[in-house]
């Protein structure tokens, strides 16, 4: 036994310290929990303790499944009585991400010095999101952050699956696009220019649409950067079009109403909402505060401005169903009509997981769909080009072995 100089955090935020005669950290972290008590830091008084703070600059992302995994190791810890200093040790040591690794470790100074959890938390905002720093400044005021760690693990679970289930469903489209423009950068550079010394050499007259295209291979032949740079440019273009708040809004107005695109966005950024709006509801944050994270979280200029105005109309004193329905036209048919039930009901919570669910399942076969569609009319599109180059090579070959015959 040994006498443990603690820092621990009461349920409204307060920071109090002690001394305690207890075998190990575990034991006072338990002893500080039945109290009301989350421990912070517990030292052997006659001990010292330094730390040293990595300060590298790391240049890659975190992923999410990295936080996946830091979230539930995080939960495992903390629900056995860990100190959340110790915590933060051991998972920085786990991870094997530079900038997530320093981000722990100054994480786990700041809490050492007394700061609570989520304002450490929010120090790093390019790695937790204000959804994932306000369910866990929730769950340290009501004492129940075990089991928003839990919920958090669920949340960022099931937004990694609806994120990899859609690029997972684009990646055959997109593979058949990249050889049809490798084939067309080939035949364009290579085979065009010396068709174009063949007719030449005939002396003959070839149709425009004929001249034209063996110009283009004539000219991308000897400027061939045109064909990395032009597109580079133009998607350079495009970014930073869509970046500004006019190009964003003209770009999300496009694919909301686009025939094919639009139920895509829509189970989209409805899964999103109704699974993010889920989770904070559960944690408890107010539905008011709720709405405005969720709006930040979502992708779509349209969604962010419904979640915004349906959250002042709430603080008015209307109901969630209500004040969506001004903009049903961009929710699914069923969204805001499960809402009503689930607010008539008093099940809400429930019906909005369910529904996360359900419109997650949606989101993802509408992808499917979508790429199922797109590879046949890839090949379509294959076959035009082919076709047209054919035409357009082999008619005027056909017309000049005609007038050499005669």
């Amino acid at each position: 036994m040994s006498n443990y100089f603690y820092t621990a955090k009461s349920l409204d935020g307060k920071t109090q310290t002690g001394v305690l005669d207890a075998k190990d950290e575990r034991q006072i972290a338990q002893n500080l929990k039945d109290k009301g008590l989350i421990l912070i830091k517990a030292v052997i008084e006659d001990k010292k303790t330094d730390s040293k703070l990595n300060f590298s600059i790391p240049f890659l992302g975190v992923s999410s499944t990295e936080k996946i995994i830091m979230v539930r190791n995080m939960g495992v810890m903390f629900s056995t009585g860990l100190s959340l200093v110790k915590s933060f040790d051991i998972l920085s040591i786990q991870t094997k991400n530079k900038k997530l690794k320093s981000a722990l470790l100054d994480i786990k100074e700041k809490i050492n010095k007394g700061e609570s959890l989520s304002d450490s938390l929010a120090k790093y905002p390019n790695i937790f999101s204000e959804l994932f720093i306000n369910m866990i400044k929730v769950g340290e005021e009501s004492g129940t952050l075990d089991e928003i760690l839990r919920i958090l693990s669920l949340q960022l679970t099931r937004e990694h699956e609806l994120k990899s289930k859609i690029r997972n469903a684009m990646i055959y489209p997109s593979l058949i696009l990249m050889v049809m423009l490798g084939v067309g950068a080939v035949i364009i550079t290579v085979v065009l220019p010396s068709l174009n010394v063949f007719f030449v050499s005939l002396n003959v007259d070839i149709p425009i649409y004929t001249r034209i295209l063996l110009f283009l291979g004539t000219f991308l032949s000897v400027h061939w950067y045109l064909l990395f740079l032009v597109p580079l440019l133009l998607v350079v273009s495009f970014w930073l079009t869509i970046r500004t708040k006019s190009g964003k809004k003209a770009m999300d107005s496009f694919l909301i109403k686009m025939p094919v695109i639009s139920p895509i966005v829509k189970k989209n950024n409805s899964a999103f909402f109704v699974r993010s709006l889920s989770s904070l509801t559960a944690s408890g944050v107010a539905l008011t505060r709720s709405l405005e994270i969720v709006s930040k979280t979502l992708s779509n200029y349209h969604f962010k401005a419904a979640l915004t105005d349906a959250s002042s109309k709430i603080k008015k004193g209307e109901k969630l169903s209500l004040a969506l329905k001004a903009h049903q036209n961009i929710f699914p048919f069923g969204v805001i009509e499960m809402i009503e039930v689930g607010e008539e009901t008093g099940k809400t919570s429930d019906i909005l997981k369910k529904l996360a669910e359900f419109y997650e399942q949606e989101a993802v076969d509408a992808i499917e769909k979508l790429a199922i569609l797109i590879e046949p009319i890839l090949i379509i599109v294959l076959g035009l080009a082919v076709g047209f180059f054919a035409f357009s090579i082999i008619q005027p070959m056909y017309s000049s072995l005609q007038f050499i015959n005669q």
